[in-house]
């Protein structure tokens, strides 16, 4: 029963992975060329909440139970959304700390093509 509800679980979150909007939108920015839209998808968290609020005023009233489920999602959501600017921003930072670093490496390396200056004006 245990490895039933493993292997389930794999496949859900295998298809979650690939289909959600969410989890598409965080693979992009987790790029390097995505990292600095890590801060404006913070925003995005805004109609997660609202859809979240609205799906709960629905079932407090009355509406159906199992829409709950759609109220974690749409919450969850709303979360990652949050996180994703602040990891971004520092996985920005070390990104480019780590290409500074390597440039300077290269710059100071002795196969960059440097031309020693002769003393005393000798040619």
């Amino acid at each position: 029963m245990f490895r039933l509800i493993w292997i389930a679980s794999i496949h859900v979150a295998g298809f979650l992975r690939c289909w959600m909007p969410t989890n598409v939108l965080l693979d992009k920015i987790r790029s390097r060329s995505g990292l600095k839209y890590g801060v404006p998808a913070m925003l995005l968290a805004i109609p997660y909440l609202y859809l979240a609020s609205l799906l709960a005023v629905i079932v407090r009233d009355g509406g159906p139970g199992w829409l709950n489920l759609f109220v974690l999602l749409a919450f969850w959501s709303a979360l990652k959304m949050l996180w994703i600017g602040p990891i971004s921003l520092v996985t920005l930072a070390k990104v480019r700390w780590h290409e500074h670093t390597e440039r300077r490496e290269a710059e100071r390396s002795p196969g960059f093509a440097q031309v020693p200056a002769m003393a005393g004006g000798a040619s």
